[in-house]
């Protein structure tokens, strides 16, 4: 497959999947960072300041302390209580270069990071932080998807490397980064398993997870990657018939995967909640009637509590708890899209509703903003099944059919991470031309300089009191101006 191809040319990290060859002593890229110095521990409410190797000036690490970035007290927030007081991870939905402005975010209490080709393609087209790997690529030969791909990787492993004290502090549990197959696969069961093999293999970072759509196709793909002892975020997960799929295939792959350990092998399902609303509430305004219009703004939370029911159904009983004695580990709920899209809803509509043990909550920067600030930290995920089931059942009252809005979701969304990724194979195309006509300018004006110098010698030596100089490229010689010099100098030198 061409995704494949265009990853073939990446080198792995120099860090392998033991736990040990992480230690302090190891040699790390220069710019990476170091979270093992002193061999400091990470409590779950420690934070983290930076220092510079005393060795190497180059070199950028940062300690775990109990400070903050500045030397002073770190201040706890609503995200600290949030998993230590009812067991909810929240995370970043976000991501970009470099990644130590991540730092910030860690001491606040975020325990990882999601990414999507949405998030990429507005941190690489935005920022200028990646033109010097990126000219680096294209002057090295690199076709514009292997150049992505390079780029993609970079921050994934710094980024791994940043949370990995979080990673080892939670055996396991917390402190991953996710980054995703291409979009182009979404339809593709066997290039995703590849896709998904080779991406795990060039990141080679312990605390990765790779990113497989919840689409049709690739439900096998996610049981095959977790049998091959891969984590994986399954993502696009907008309906409860989809999710339960999910789980299955979660299951399916720990079973068939032959480890006798299984604790290595993790998982989220990624529950997309805002998007639900967003498309519910325009079907129930065109309803119309006042039960329609009276459940807006109340399908997506009524969703996820049931997803979380079943959930806590699925991960229990006989089947379960044979994979327990193995070490396996609950494939955890996460809720994604949690953003609010329509401002006539309170701004922490999809992360306060859905506060329960064992689940992620991963924000965007509005989301995670408003929580900390007026967030109530509370279990609420179970706190009405009820009523979410009432709601549930209204909406099947009125036609609305879940599982294909559930597709139609899913659809779209494919279809704009999809169009994220060629807009930004797009941007990334008009760069690297700009930088071979900017090499092509360069390269003429060298050459006429070269070839000015060489008609004055010329002229100076036969006594011709006004030497010709060509030295713009606004002469006739920028019509062929390698070509050209090359043959005019040869002749001059001959005369």
């Amino acid at each position: 497959m061409a995704s494949i191809s265009n990853l073939a040319n990446l080198t792995p990290a120099t860090s392998t999947n033991s736990r040990s060859s992480s230690s302090s002593s190891s040699v790390l890229p220069r710019s990476f960072v170091n979270l093992r110095s002193l061999n400091a521990k990470l409590s779950s409410s420690s934070h983290l300041s930076l220092r510079y190797n005393q060795t190497s000036r180059s070199s950028l690490f940062v300690r775990c302390s109990a400070s903050g970035v500045n030397g002073s007290a770190a201040k706890r927030t609503t995200l600290h209580d949030l998993y230590e007081k009812e067991g909810q991870s929240p995370w970043y939905d976000n991501l970009c270069r470099p990644v130590t402005d991540l730092l910030p975010f860690i001491a606040r209490g975020v325990r990882g990071v999601t990414s999507n080709p949405a998030i990429f393609q507005k941190a690489i087209s935005t920022s200028n932080a990646y033109n010097d790997q990126f000219r680096t690529l294209v002057e090295s030969g690199k076709d514009i998807e292997s150049a992505y791909w390079e780029l993609v990787v970079k921050d994934i492993q710094d980024a791994c490397k940043l949370f990995e004290p979080i990673y080892d502090q939670t055996e396991a549990e917390d402190g991953y980064v996710s980054v995703e197959v291409s979009p182009r696969l979404a339809d593709d069961t066997n290039g995703t398993v590849e896709a998904a093999k080779y991406l795990h293999k060039v990141v080679d970072r312990r605390n990765v997870y790779i990113k497989i759509p919840a689409t049709a196709p690739c439900i096998p793909s996610i049981r095959d990657v977790i049998a091959s002892g891969i984590s994986v975020n399954v993502t696009l997960i907008f309906s409860i018939a989809r999710y339960e799929a999910v789980i299955d295939a979660y299951l399916d792959g720990l079973e068939a995967s032959g480890l006798d350990d299984l604790s290595r092998v993790t998982s989220v399902a990624s529950f997309f909640v805002s998007r639900v609303d967003t498309l519910m509430d325009k079907m129930l305004e065109t309803i119309g009637t006042p039960e329609a219009l009276d459940l807006r703004g109340k399908a997506a939370v009524a969703q996820a509590a049931l997803a979380y029911k079943l959930y806590q159904k699925k991960f229990s009983g006989p089947r379960w708890e044979a994979l327990v004695k193995k070490g396996a580990k609950k494939q955890r709920l996460l809720w994604a899209s949690t953003s609010v899209k329509n401002p006539a809803y309170s701004d922490t509509l999809y992360v306060a509703p859905l506060i329960g043990p064992d689940t992620v909550s991963t924000m965007p920067d509005q989301a995670l903003e408003a929580f900390i600030d007026h967030g109530t930290v509370k279990r609420t995920i179970d706190a009405n099944v009820s009523e979410a089931e009432g709601i549930y059942s209204a909406l099947e009252k009125l036609g609305i059919d879940w599982n294909k809005v559930g597709e139609q979701l899913e659809e779209e969304g494919v279809d704009s991470f999809k169009k994220s990724f060629e807009s930004l194979l797009g941007t990334l195309q008009d760069k690297a031309n700009t930088l071979k006509l900017a090499t092509i300018e360069e390269t003429k004006e060298a050459c006429l300089h070269g070839l000015s110098l060489v008609l004055h010698v010329v002229c100076v030596g036969n006594k011709i009191k006004e030497p010709l100089c060509f030295c713009s490229s606004d002469t006739m010689l920028s019509r062929d101006i390698n070509g050209f010099c090359f043959m005019f100098t040869i002749w001059i030198l001959v005369l």
